[in-house]
Formats: structure tokens, C-alpha cells, sequence
């Protein structure tokens, strides 16, 4: 068969999946030389990389290049062979999300899709003109076709980050594992290293939010689905602002309240739910309070009682009973896709920036939101300066003086507090002094630094004593066009909402084996549904290690559903009592 029959027959299989790629072969051309095909004893088509000086280098075995496939891609995957079951079955793989770097004759692909504990195979590879004298050397009809492949040719590193970041599931496909064509990957090494750290950058920034999913998923839920009957009354708007002051609650507030005092004449103050007992403590009122953490130990914070004026802006994800230890309540919507999802079709909610997952970068998204130009910081060390934890009158001082014993006295706990984790590093500063840092602390500090450089607003940190904030310097810019902070109108009751949300997740079809043909089968609405489960999917998996993908889902279903029953059988216990505020 000659190669236009390849070829073509090739690119109808891609070109049902990636029509703009098959677009982009049909323009390259198969005569270069960038390969020459050699055969191999099994009687397969190997196909060989020439290099500069002519040199032809087989990128498979000549012997049998689908046995070498089938043995590199099980070693790559292999798992303890101990038995788990009664039925002697034996561990899956725990990564089902396959990374291939170099196409080559396809048998690395196909050895991989022979497995059902592969749920998404993704090849990289460069040389459009080489792809396309590879497609026309051989069928690769099969692997194309399978809905668990896709190719990425010429990617740049942040289009293939970016692939990564939006189709890797962890919850569903469990880890990742990158499996090199050695002597492809050998022969181009800038381009295969550039993409083996755009896939550790992808890696890198799903790790944190999924370990954090996994932790909270199943909680955020539940939060979540009892704050809505709070959240279904009427709220005033709230005006915007030009000037704001954001207040965390690390050690360096306690020698900044005196400026603090004097700029909250001129700035709209908004204090971290933290950072709120310091403030009230030493008589300052903040303008507004925010939190975001989805743990009952936020009581803490509010022990010290709340002002019933002053606005309280938590993530629809905070436990529910923060709205009833105030008469101002205002919700917003943080990341998770069930408050995405809740403002899409029940009510619309202002949209805050979370990502930053501590409550110093909400606050500052906020300010951001209500239209602040210039927004000052106090308080935000990023660190533990001279080995302190938080400012004086934090929650922390008087639960461990609660706490204490003869044989656990308060300092004991401080200091237990402060080295729970082994990673601190201990920094100076050029005034002599010094802090301590992990790479928790490190990681929020650059994400603050990143969003300050693409806001409009200009963000400022008053001088402290922990690690210094990078922030560029840039001169004010005027906002004409500012948005209210308010809530639209709720499509239907809380209640009602949720009964039909329920009817959703229950009418989720059965998951196959095949994970990924499984969400491709989905249509809109369910794909919708189902992404609003996914942290507690993460939740659920990390507490019952050892479950398959569809064990995983089905799980979650039966959880949520639980769940949704158990609110709506008590619907009346988490609304506002009568009397009290929206």
C-alpha cells in the first residue's frame, strides 16, 4: 500500500477528535527524510530518527517492538502483586493518566490503551513534517480512535501545562506517569526537557489544590448545600470603595496598629476573620470581616464577639453556623464548582477569588471586587518573625492558656505549634532580625505577588518584620465603572433548588470501567453535575484508599445523596430564625 493511503486513512481516524491538527498535517510534507522505516523480525514497521550527519537511530526494538511496548509500559505502571481481595485480585495501577513522550510507531500508545487501569493517554511530540511522514508509513487507525488518546504536536509549554490543568481529573484518573521513547526524546532534548517541567508545573499547581480537596471536599459540601437556606433571603447592596486597608494577623500587626488607626480614617478597613479579635481588642472597628476556612475551629476567631452591623463576607463554603453570629451576612463564591454551579442556575453570587487558598489573598480579591484602587497591608508576614505565630489577641493565645497543665504549660503548646513541621527554614534580615518560613508560607507569598501584578488595583505592604512582599510599583489607576456587592434574585427556594439537584446526581448514569468514555458519554448538564462532585470525590478517595475510579464515583453519589436528604429532612433548622437579619 503506498503512503497517501496511510495517510489519509490516518488523518479521517484523528480528524474526529483534533480537526485543527489534522489541518496542519494535511499542509506538511512527507518527503524530508526526517525518517526511514525499518523492518523488524516480528515483521512490524520500526521507524528510525536520522540525525544531522545522516545517522538513522530505531526508536523500537528490531526483534519485536510490541513485546518491548507491552514490557516498558507494564514496568512504567507496575504495582505490588499482593493480593487485596478474597478473589486474589491484585492492585490496579495508581496512575491513570498516561504521559507519552515521542509517538513513534505507536506501539508504546498501544500497549498502554490495552490496559483498563489507563484512563487517559496523552503523546507529545514535535516535528510536524516528522508526525506526518509517521502517519504515512503505517496505520495508526486504532490507537486514534480509542477516546482515551489524544496527541499534542509542537505544543508550547504552556499550552501543554494548560491541556493538563484542564483535562487531568486525580479524583477519577488517579496519578500521572510520564514514559520517555528514550532515543526520541535522547535526540531532541530541549524540546522533551522544556515539556517534562510544563508537566511538573501542571503537576505542581493541581497538588496543592487537590490535597486540599482532599482534605476538605466532603465537608465544603455539606457546608455548602445548609448555607443556601441563609443565603435565599434579600440583602441591601453594598457601596463600592476607593481605599482599603486588609488586615492579617501575623506578629508584625502589633507595631502597625498605630498606623493602622490612623489610615482607617481615610481607608475602608477589612479585617481577616484572624485578625478581627486583634482589632477588637485594641478598640478598632473594621469596615468588614472576611473568612473562608470551612473548619468549625473558625469559632475561635469570633469568640470575642462580632459587631452586628459590620458585614461578615464568607465563602458559601464556610460552616454554616457563621451566619447566624451575624445580623449582616454576605455570601460569595469561591472556586468550588458546586458554588459555580449554585450561581449559574439558582442564584448569582459575587465571584471572589479564592485560589490563593489563605484568607490575607481573599481579602485583597475582595477589595479588588468592591473597587478599591489602592489597597494597603498589615500584618501579612508570610512567616514566623523572631519564631512568633500570630499577633497578640489571636484565638491562639487563649486556647492553649485553656488548654494548659502543669505538665503542658501554654509555651509548650506555642512551641509545639510552631515546630509541628519539619520544614521550617530560618531566614535573616538585613535589619539582624530573623523568621522562620515553609514552603506553605513561601508558596502563598508568591501567589499574592502574582496577583498583585495583574490587578488594576495597586497593592502596598506597610514595612513588618517577617518576608518581604515583591509588589510593583505602580501609580493608581482610576476605576469609572465599579461593581455592587450583592446577591441576584434566587430562581426558586433553597429547598426546592436542592430537591432537584438531588434528582440530578441521582439520575447520573452508572460509570463503565472506561473512565474516560464514560465522562466523554456525558452530555452537558451532566458533565456539570458531576464536576460539582469532584473535591468530594478527592475527599472520599484518600479516606478509602484502594477504591477504582468507578468505586470512587459511585461512593460520592451515594454520600451526596445522604447528605441532600439529611438537609432537606431538617430544611428549617439551617434558616434564619425569625427576627433576624438576611
Amino acid at each position: 500500500m503506498n503512503k497517501q493511503y496511510f495517510f489519509e486513512r490516518n488523518l479521517l481516524a484523528l480528524s474526529q477528535k483534533d480537526p485543527a491538527l489534522c489541518s496542519r498535517l494535511s499542509g506538511a510534507e512527507t518527503t524530508r527524510g526526517r525518517y526511514r522505516f525499518l523492518d523488524a523480525r516480528s515483521g512490524d514497521l520500526v521507524p528510525a530518527l536520522t540525525d544531522p550527519s545522516g545517522a538513522a537511530h530505531p526508536l523500537h526494538s528490531l526483534m519485536d517492538p510490541r513485546r518491548e511496548g507491552e514490557r516498558l509500559v507494564s514496568a512504567a505502571l507496575r504495582v505490588p502483586d499482593t493480593p487485596v481481595n478474597a478473589e486474589g485480585e491484585t492492585a490496579r495501577s495508581a496512575e491513570g493518566y498516561v504521559v507519552l513522550l515521542g509517538l513513534g510507531g505507536g506501539y508504546n500508545a498501544r500497549a498502554a490503551l490495552e490496559r483498563e487501569d489507563v484512563h487517559r493517554l496523552l503523546v507529545v511530540d514535535y516535528d510536524i513534517h516528522g508526525i506526518a511522514e509517521l502517519l504515512a508509513s503505517k496505520e495508526y487507525i486504532g490507537i486514534f480512535q480509542d477516546p482515551r488518546f489524544h496527541i499534542l504536536v509542537d505544543p508550547d509549554p504552556g499550552m501543554l501545562e494548560g491541556f493538563i490543568l484542564e483535562t487531568y481529573r486525580p479524583a477519577l484518573y488517579g496519578g500521572i506517569r510520564v514514559i520517555p521513547l528514550r532515543t526520541r526524546t535522547e535526540l531532541d532534548p530541549l524540546n522533551f526537557g522544556r515539556a517534562g517541567e510544563a508537566v511538573k508545573n501542571a503537576l505542581d499547581r493541581i497538588a496543592g489544590d487537590y490535597s486540599v480537596q482532599a482534605y476538605f471536599g466532603t465537608r465544603w459540601f455539606s457546608n455548602i448545600i445548609r448555607n443556601l437556606f441563609r443565603a435565599e433571603g434579600p440583602e441591601r447592596p453594598l457601596p463600592p470603595v476607593r481605599r482599603a486597608a486588609i488586615c492579617a494577623a501575623g506578629p508584625s500587626l502589633d507595631t502597625q496598629l498605630p498606623r493602622l488607626a490612623e489610615s482607617r480614617k481615610s481607608r475602608f478597613v477589612i479585617a481577616t476573620d484572624t485578625a478581627l479579635p486583634v482589632l477588637l481588642h485594641r478598640g478598632l472597628t473594621p469596615g468588614a470581616v472576611v473568612s473562608i476556612d470551612c473548619q468549625h475551629i473558625g469559632y475561635h476567631h469570633f469568640m470575642a464577639g462580632l459587631p452586628p452591623d459590620i458585614p461578615l463576607f464568607m465563602d458559601l463554603a464556610s460552616p454554616p453556623f457563621l451566619a447566624s453570629l451575624t445580623g449582616n451576612p454576605r455570601f460569595f463564591s469561591g472556586g468550588h464548582p458546586l458554588t459555580r454551579y449554585i450561581s449559574r442556575y439558582w442564584r448569582s453570587f459575587p465571584g471572589i477569588d479564592t485560589s490563593g487558598v489563605n484568607v490575607t489573598y481573599a481579602a485583597v480579591s475582595l477589595a479588588e471586587y468592591l473597587g478599591a484602587e489602592e489597597i494597603e497591608l498589615y500584618g501579612a508576614d508570610f512567616s514566623y518573625p523572631m519564631g512568633r505565630t500570630y499577633a497578640r489577641g489571636t484565638y491562639i493565645h487563649p486556647y492553649f492558656e485553656a488548654r494548659q497543665t502543669r505538665l503542658n504549660p501554654q509555651e509548650a503548646q506555642a512551641s509545639a505549634f510552631l515546630y509541628r513541621t519539619s520544614a521550617l527554614a530560618k531566614h535573616g534580615r538585613e535589619d539582624g532580625s530573623w523568621y522562620y518560613a515553609t514552603s506553605l508560607l513561601q508558596n502563598y507569598c508568591r501567589g499574592l505577588e502574582a496577583k498583585a501584578r495583574s490587578m488594576d488595583a495597586v497593592l502596598t505592604a506597610v514595612p513588618g518584620l517577617g518576608a518581604v512582599i515583591s509588589l510593583p510599583e505602580r501609580t493608581p489607576k482610576h476605576r469609572e465603572s465599579l461593581r455592587l456587592f450583592s446577591a441576584g434574585q434566587a430562581a426558586a427556594g433553597a429547598g426546592e433548588f436542592l430537591e432537584n439537584y438531588r434528582g440530578e446526581i441521582a439520575a447520573l448514569p452508572r460509570s463503565g470501567r472506561n473512565i474516560t468514555a464514560f465522562l466523554r458519554g456525558l452530555t452537558e448538564q451532566e458533565s456539570l453535575i458531576l464536576t460539582t462532585l469532584l473535591p468530594a470525590c478527592a475527599a472520599i478517595a484518600r479516606r478509602r484508599n484502594g477504591l477504582s475510579a468507578p468505586e470512587v464515583l459511585e461512593a460520592v453519589r451515594d454520600h451526596s445523596l445522604k447528605e441532600l436528604d439529611a438537609v432537606l429532612k431538617t430544611a428549617n433548622r439551617w434558616r434564619p430564625r425569625r427576627g433576624t437579619r438576611p
